[in-house]
Formats: structure tokens, sequence, C-alpha cells
């Protein structure tokens, strides 16, 4: 059995910077459970252009507001409390926090190594 509790991996190698906040990762790759589970920060204010090449993530929002822009279809899907979103086809996207940081589940398949991070541009998505 794992059992860990966020104010214990807050500082330590699992609180990962990961490019506009921070990815406290629960559960990575050497936890042997096949997926991982961050509680993840968005910065208010930021926009970064994201995609997953090598994983599928779903998210679930428990603090802030935001919106996800799908590249591919145009789309603009608001984030709020209670709302949960799929990148189900590597889809790449922009994430955007609001007035506010952005608070989110996270579970990516398969499991991250746990260092990763992202390196945001404008033009070209940052992908792990």
């Amino acid at each position: 059995m794992i059992i860990r509790c966020l104010d214990k991996i807050i500082g330590t190698s699992r609180d990962v910077e990961w490019g506009n906040g921070n990815s406290r990762r629960f559960l990575i790759e050497k936890d042997g459970m096949s997926y991982s589970l961050t509680d993840t920060i968005t910065k208010a204010g930021t926009k970064s252009l994201l995609e997953y090449k090598n994983h599928l993530e779903a998210c679930y929002c428990i603090e802030g507001t935001g919106e996800v822009h799908d590249i591919k279809t145009g789309e603009v899907h608001q984030i709020s409390p209670g709302t949960m979103y799929a990148l189900n086809e590597n889809d790449a996207h922009y994430l955007i926090a609001k007035d506010e940081d952005l608070r989110l589940v996270c579970v990516f398949s398969p499991a991250l190594k746990g260092n990763e991070s992202h390196k945001l541009a404008d033009t070209q998505s940052s992908a792990y």
C-alpha cells in the first residue's frame, strides 16, 4: 500500500515546476502503478501550449477557473471546480488559468518518470 500526503511532497523532488506552475506527483513510474497521479497548480494569468505525445491525461478541476482550447477543432471549453477533461488523443491544447490559480488532479497513462517539465513557447507545443 502506498500512502502519501501533499504536505510531505511539497518542496521535494516530487514537487516539479512544470513551466507555469507546480505538479505534485503522488505516483510516478517507480511506484509501479502503471499510471501517475498529480496535484497540479497552474498559475493565475498563464497560457500554456501543451501536448502529451507519450501519455494520455485526464484532469479534474478542484479549484480556480480556466479554459482549455482544442488546437485541432478550435473549440474552447470552460474549466471550473467539478469539471473533468481528458486528452484522449494526445491532443495539443492551450491551458489557460484565469484570475486565480487553477488546481487540477491529473492522471497520466503510462506513468510519468517523475521529473518531466515543459519548455513553453507561444508557437510550438511543449510535449513529454
